[in-house]
C-alpha cells in the first residue's frame, strides 16, 4: 500500500513525514517524500469534492467547544455517513468519472472539475 498526500502544511511537517515513513515503510508520495508528487498530475482524489462538504456540514452544524468534542463529532459523523443514501455512491461515481477522464487525457493534467 502507498500513502499519497498533498503539500498541505499539516501533511508536510517532518514529524508527520517520519510517522508516515515508519507506517508505510517509505511508500509515500508527496512533497518532501521519498517519491515526489508528479508535476501537474491529475487530481483523482474525489473525497475533497464529494465527501468533505457533507461531513463538514454535519460536524459544524453547531459550535464545537473543544478539540476532544471535535474529534468525537467527526468519529460519529464518519460512522453515520456510511448509512446516508447517495453520499458514497457520489464518491464512487466521481472517482470512476475522473479515472475515465484521466485515461482519455492520456494521463496529462486535467483542468479543475466542475
Amino acid at each position: 500500500m502507498w500513502f499519497q498526500h498533498d503539500g498541505a502544511p499539516a501533511h508536510f511537517s517532518s514529524d508527520v513525514g517520519s510517522a508516515l515513513d515508519t507506517a508505510y515503510l517509505g511508500r509515500r508520495i508527496g512533497w518532501g517524500g521519498p517519491v515526489n508528487w508528479p508535476a501537474r498530475s491529475p487530481d483523482l482524489f474525489c473525497l475533497d469534492f464529494f465527501l468533505w462538504d457533507p461531513v463538514k456540514s454535519f460536524v459544524y452544524a453547531s459550535p464545537v467547544d473543544s478539540d476532544e468534542a471535535l474529534v468525537a463529532r467527526i468519529a460519529v459523523v464518519a460512522g453515520e455517513i456510511r448509512e446516508m443514501p447517495g453520499v458514497l455512491a457520489n464518491v464512487r461515481h466521481s472517482l470512476r468519472w475522473r479515472c475515465e477522464a484521466c485515461i482519455f487525457a492520456g494521463g496529462r493534467f486535467l483542468e479543475r472539475f466542475s
